[in-house]
């Protein structure tokens, strides 16, 4: 009888070229699991939570790493470790709301290893998903969390459509905030889809939290300069400081004409299962000064229609209030 406590048995493959890596991931297809900084992976292995056939480590791959500039902005390789985007020059003069976001992810140490692919990929972190309870997330037919007495602190309050657990990214909501492009690649070619789109809910699929496909790679990110050098804001709500997933957090950019907001982008995160985009929000600040008049005009409309759940209400003002201090707070 197999224990439990030993590791099952895994084939390794270790490319060092993007073409074998999408040669391995073609052919092992669902069996196949990518792994670059490991941080979600090694999680779900050692609690026994899911199984893999086989690991495609693709850390060996130099042509993934790297921040580069195009002729209309940045390129990210998906596994540039969160480190060097937090430290980057570059990124901090032009986009620093990812700098931001990228240096507030759990701890030193986790952001030397942890990758952007990684970080915007990770499965969401529902402890009754985790755990292995068959909720609608994992193939059942119940809602854990979405009972009277489940726990449910650090969920969703929007975009509930049977799954309410929320979205981990810390720089998902920074790169829909830049109108960034994900590039994904697989044997058949290329496809470039707006950051947007990249992160799916629960209503559309699910099973899957991005729009990658087994036999797909996320190779890169890449940020146009529409949004560079603008006024950026970046606020992350935790528990603790370091390690802890956000409760709420908020990206922000902003163009402004002297103090008047032409243009802005605002980004939720940790309140839904994708990076929600404030449309209302920024509708209204359009055309007005950046202060604290502006801020407190805005009421609860950062939160209409929120659905909250038994143990979050408290999402609701500090969300409202995280869009305050994001236009009051120069």
């Amino acid at each position: 009888m197999p224990s439990h406590d030993v590791m099952p048995d895994m084939e390794l493959y270790q490319p060092v070229q993007v073409e074998d890596a999408l040669a391995l991931a073609a052919r092992l297809g669902e069996r196949g699991w990518l792994l670059g900084g490991g941080q979600d992976t090694y999680g779900w292995l050692k609690d026994r939570a899911k199984r893999a056939e086989a690991l495609i480590d693709l850390n060996g791959i130099a042509a993934l790493r790297g921040i580069s500039e195009t002729a209309d902005g940045i390129e990210i390789g998906a596994l540039t470790s969160l480190t060097e985007i937090a430290t980057s020059p570059l990124i901090n003069q032009r986009y620093g709301v990812l700098a931001a976001a990228a240096g507030r992810v759990a701890s030193p140490q986790i952001r030397n290893a942890g990758t952007l692919g990684g970080n915007v990929s990770q499965d969401v972190r529902c402890w009754y998903y985790r755990r292995g309870l068959d909720c609608y997330r994992a193939g059942g037919n119940l809602c854990y969390a979405d009972t009277p007495e489940g726990m449910n602190r650090e969920h969703a309050i929007f975009g509930q459509s049977r799954c309410v657990a929320a979205s981990p990214s810390d720089t998902a909501p920074a790169l829909v905030a830049l109108d960034a492009s994900m590039v994904i690649r697989s044997e058949n070619g290329e496809r470039v889809m707006p950051a947007a789109d990249y992160f799916v809910g629960p209503a559309i699929d699910i099973r899957n939290t991005t729009a990658l496909r087994t036999g797909e790679i996320l190779t890169a990110v890449r940020i146009p300069s529409t949004w560079a050098n603008a006024s950026f804001y970046f606020e992350k709500v935790a528990d603790r400081n370091v390690w802890d997933f956000a409760l709420v957090s908020i990206a922000v950019a902003m163009k402004l004409n002297g103090d008047t907001i032409s243009d802005s982008r605002f980004v939720a995160g940790a309140v839904e299962c994708k990076p929600r985009r404030l449309l209302d929000v920024e509708a209204a600040v359009r055309g007005k000064p950046r202060d604290a008049a502006t801020a407190q005009s805005l009421g609860d409309l950062a939160s209409r229609g929120a659905r909250t759940l038994a143990h979050n209400q408290y999402k609701v003002p500090l969300l409202n209030n995280l869009v305050r201090r994001a236009l009051h707070i120069a």
